[in-house]
């Protein structure tokens, strides 16, 4: 069947080529239905206990999804009259910012004041063009001085204030109306700018955060697709000396990249962060196949053997190997399924269609082209065959009773690190720095609040329960606990609002400022409030439909995870102890994206399991032989434990992205450990060579192949590194990590291990065990022109 494949391409390359095109082009007018998902959302299952509780907050209470616009204006003043007037000015433009609900600012903020026997509800600036600077410091410790505004909406410094709008979106079709809000609210930015020029803008929020996750990856394909498709180019033609091998090979790629994407979109699949990288990884995968191909077609040629015999040789040497490490790779990628984070699931699949497509591609239209295409091949001399890979082989042959137990401990001390690294996720820091949303929260981190907040909803039991004064109570302890905590920026509680009206109510007494104690007079004040306020501007955002329930909304510095988790933890306790007699529900985006990295590392610990099962039984097959199964066991887990070892010292911290690679890299590191062990078992068992002299056959014949695919590579994971988005550049670079780490296990340490295990010199008895099988599995048995020496 293989054979008969072979033939059929290298005798009918023509038609191979064209019926290839048609499949592709057939398969890849999927991509048009490819759509971008940009809310956060789509991290979480459905099945997500965080999203379950924070979706259903949501349905309770209004919507938290917002804008914010971050105003710095000159001298660090704000309260001025002229930059007052301009916030009035944007708080009123900013109610036509599509799907706005409320629109919040210090100008609009309900002040309350007492006159007489009334009480007074008004905007904190009426008319901004009335204001003189006789009127500043009065706004200014109203402002200072209110629980609501401070450290939420204005600095205590007040150099710095926020203009909140809360969206409401329909959530019909996404795609549209993210854009459509972040251009509406950068356009109303630089209109702004443009008639207050030495003021200064950012925005933020969680919608700018959707947006920056769709405008992130669409720039990354923008940018690190071409600049990898350059490395590729460059790094063959420079490596391979090949002009014709790198165009068949690109040819390629892009069949390879232009069928995954339209098979994912004819399945349905949509984009994401994560997933949006697909095309990158493929383009880098896709090389490997056919570097083996090209590498044993050269040697045959310089052999003398005529191109079309040295491609069908070539094809019959590889086919077996390249199809395993194709299957391994998938199976490793496959393994993502197991994620909590269905972005991760879909990155995993697509890779795996890829990885399986270039295969298939990489055995039909690659030698197809080759055989078409015109290739010389010099005669190689024997200086050069003496080439950088031999002297490696001499060197591990004579050096193996060092470089087995140096290797090892240099192995044992990066394992050792890995238990160091802390897991710790960050939202607003799956950006570069580079990125403008990540500059404008950082900004307001470092000058008001940052975007970590938790949201408690707390249930009285009854209809309009929260206004009983044990209620009450309980939430402003609460809320005066929070406040007390070392981590917290501003609480934005109901029981603020009833202080202050009770104070209103009895003449701006300060000795007023006191929850009220009987339940008639908190709802009288409550209603009297309510039915003062304007429109947009009403409690919806603190109190349920029938006033059953309240929502406290804590906003806190740049926590990590675990420091999130444990702050969760201690609310609960808090009311187990002190409030027992009331239910509380803690939820929030930054609690979500907290708890979805210790859940990734726990399910991707069981899928890493099942895909290193899968594989070694693969290789065990393969192989023929279960010690060889075992020992390539060593090699293949080795790199992804060494590379968390090694990345505790570059970052020490583990997040989402992160979780997934070692199952990402399980398969991928399977290819340099299956190629070195099928030339080292080929020599053993068909030539009947001793331990060392089959390492140094496994060197001529496959190192170069080796270290040329790694260098490719890791290049392609090294681009992928350089991304604004910081889940896929700190994947990237740790893949890339790998990778190069597994290289330097299968040349340093698998052959003086394999030496050792196999008794030095002694000669391979071709009867013992399964290894004495007589039928190359990995090789064409019997092939004349298996290579003994393989430079490019």
């Amino acid at each position: 069947m293989r054979d008969r494949l072979f033939r059929f391409v290298l005798n009918h390359p023509i038609w191979v080529i064209l019926l290839t095109i048609v499949l592709v082009f057939g398969a890849a007018s999927g991509a048009k239905n490819l759509v971008f998902k940009s809310d956060y959302r789509v991290f979480f299952s459905d099945e997500n206990p965080q999203l379950t509780a924070f979706e259903s907050m949501q349905r309770i209470y209004s919507k938290s999804d917002n804008v914010a616009f971050i105003i710095s204006p000159p001298e660090g003043k704000v309260f001025t009259p002229r930059t007052l007037g301009a916030i009035q000015e944007l708080t009123e433009e900013a109610w036509q910012v599509p799907y706005s609900t409320r629109v919040d600012s210090i100008t609009n903020f309900q002040h309350t004041w007492s006159e007489e026997d009334d009480m007074i509800v008004e905007d904190l600036v009426l008319d901004s063009t009335t204001l003189t600077d006789a009127d500043m410091p009065r706004l200014q410790e109203i402002a200072l001085n209110e629980p609501m505004l401070l450290n939420k909406l204005i600095s205590p410094q007040a150099h710095v204030t926020v203009l909140n709008v809360t969206v409401q979106l329909p959530g019909i079709n996404p795609v549209v109306e993210v854009p459509e809000v972040v251009a509406k609210a950068r356009d109303m930015r630089a209109q702004f700018l443009e008639k207050y020029p030495d003021m200064e803008v950012r925005l933020s929020g969680m919608v700018m955060m959707n947006n920056t996750f769709a405008e992130s990856s669409l720039n990354d394909n923008a940018t690190l697709v071409p600049i990898m498709f350059g490395v590729v180019l460059l790094g063959m033609i420079f490596l391979l000396r090949t002009f014709s091998g790198t165009f068949a090979t690109v040819i390629v790629i892009m069949f390879s990249i232009a069928g995954t994407m339209g098979l994912a979109g004819w399945t349905g699949f949509f984009l994401t962060g994560p997933s949006a990288s697909t095309p990158i990884m493929v383009l880098t995968l896709a090389v490997a196949d056919c570097v083996h191909i090209l590498t044993t077609m050269f040697y045959e040629m310089r052999q003398g053997v005529e191109k079309k015999k040295a491609i069908q040789d070539s094809l019959k040497i590889n086919f077996q190997p390249i199809f395993l490490t194709s299957v391994t790779t998938a199976v490793g990628f496959l393994s993502l399924n197991f994620s909590d984070s269905p972005p991760f699931r879909d990155l995993g699949n697509m890779v795996a269609m890829g990885v399986m497509l270039a295969f298939v591609f990489s055995v039909t239209i690659f030698p197809a082209m080759l055989k078409l295409l015109p290739i010389k091949v010099a005669a190689i001399s024997d200086e050069d065959r003496n080439d950088l890979m031999h002297k490696l082989g001499k060197v591990v042959i004579s050096k193996r009773k060092v470089l087995l137990p140096g290797m090892a401990v240099v192995m044992a001390s990066l394992v050792l690190f890995t238990p160091q690294n802390e897991l710790n996720d960050d939202f607003v820091k799956y950006f570069d720095t580079s990125v403008p949303f990540r500059q404008a929260t950082d900004y307001m981190q470092d000058n008001l609040s940052g975007m970590t907040t938790m949201e408690i909803s707390i249930e009285s039991g009854e209809a309009s329960g929260i206004n009983k004064p044990e209620f009450l109570k309980a939430v402003g302890d609460l809320t005066d606990w929070l406040r007390a905590q070392p981590e917290t920026d501003h609480v934005n509680s109901i029981t603020d609002t009833i202080k202050r009206l009770n104070k209103n109510m009895h003449s701006d007494d300060d000795s007023y400022y006191t929850l009220p104690q009987e339940r008639e007079l908190s709802a009288q004040y409550l209603l009297l409030y309510e039915m003062s306020l304007p429109y947009g501007l009403d409690l919806n955002n603190q109190l349920n439909v029938d006033k059953s329930s309240t929502r406290l909304i804590g906003t806190f510095k740049n926590m990590t995870s675990t420091e999130q988790i444990d702050l969760e933890a201690k609310i609960y306790n808090w009311f187990a102890e002190n409030a027992p007699q009331y239910k509380a529900e803690v939820a929030s985006t930054s609690l979500m994206f907290a708890h979805i990295g210790q859940r990734n590392i726990s399910s991707m610990l069981i899928g890493t399991s099942v895909a290193l099962l899968l594989i070694s039984v693969m290789l065990g097959l393969a192989l023929r032989s279960v010690r060889y199964g075992f020992i390539s066991l060593i090699p293949n887990l080795a790199p992804a434990v060494m590379g968390f070892g090694l990345w505790f010292l570059i970052d020490g911290q583990v997040g989402l992205a992160l979780s997934v690679v070692a199952g990402m890299t399980l398969g991928i590191v399977v290819d340099d450990t299956v190629h070195f062990l099928s030339k080292y078992l080929y020599a053993r068992r068909e030539r009947g060579k001793d331990s060392q002299q089959a390492v140094r056959y496994a060197f001529a014949s496959v190192g170069r192949a080796l270290w040329v695919t790694t260098l490719v590579l890791v290049a392609g994971f090294m681009v992928l590194a350089q991304s604004s988005f910081k889940l896929n550049a700190d994947m990237g670079l740790l893949t890339a990590l790998t990778i190069l780490i597994a290289l330097i296990v299968d040349f340093l340490f698998l052959p003086p291990l394999l030496m050792n295990l196999d008794n030095g010199d002694k000669v391979a008895d071709t009867t013992e065990d399964n290894d004495a099988d007589s039928s190359n599995n990995l090789e064409n048995k019997g092939d004349t022109h298996e290579p003994a020496n393989q430079p490019a």
